[in-house]
């Protein structure tokens, strides 16, 4: 693509890793594994694999339970990680590229099993630690990774002020 940074250009790379992390991880827990058919297995600790169908979006929000919100959401997603991508063409703090980059992944990861299954497959179980009582996936994970990653990168812009951002923009 013409007019994409450095930095954009890793964005675009990392979202490739983490969608294919996503899907790797639920072609082996799906097929391979068969968690479906096994229920809650215990790994180590506080840690155990629970096949969880999410019908809505992160964390069971805004349930999709009819054909016409499984696509709607799905289209949303696709917005979205579009207007990830045109945004971070240009990036210019590595921070920034970072936290783009696992936003369009996980948000991609996702919609592939939207459309692949109806609903997203989350199966990473942490709840036996008591405060924690979501299952959830790699995507899932890049995702809220992300959204940290971006406010991180927000509060650091906006403690320089918008003339030192202006100036060290201006001398990359």
């Amino acid at each position: 693509m013409k007019g994409v940074s450095r930095l954009g250009w890793m964005a675009y790379l990392l979202a490739i890793v983490v969608i294919v992390l996503d899907q790797a991880s639920k072609y082996w827990i799906l097929e391979v594994f068969q968690l479906p058919a096994r229920g809650t297995t215990p790994v180590a600790g506080p840690f155990s694999l629970t096949m969880v169908w999410n019908y809505g979006v992160s964390f069971g929000l805004l349930r999709a339970n009819h054909d016409i919100m499984r696509w709607a959401l799905a289209l949303f997603s696709v917005g979205m990680a579009v207007f990830l991508c045109v945004w971070v063409r240009r990036a210019e703090r590595p921070l920034l590229a970072v936290a783009l980059g696992l936003l369009i992944g996980g948000a991609l990861g996702n919609v592939i099993d939207r459309i692949r299954f109806g609903a997203v497959a989350d199966f990473l179980d942490f709840s036996r630690l008591g405060f924690f009582p979501w299952v959830f996936n790699v995507a899932d994970s890049a995702i809220t990774i992300g959204i940290g990653l971006l406010l991180v990168d927000m509060l650091k812009t906006e403690k320089k002020g918008p003339a030192e951002v202006r100036a060290s923009q201006d001398a990359s």
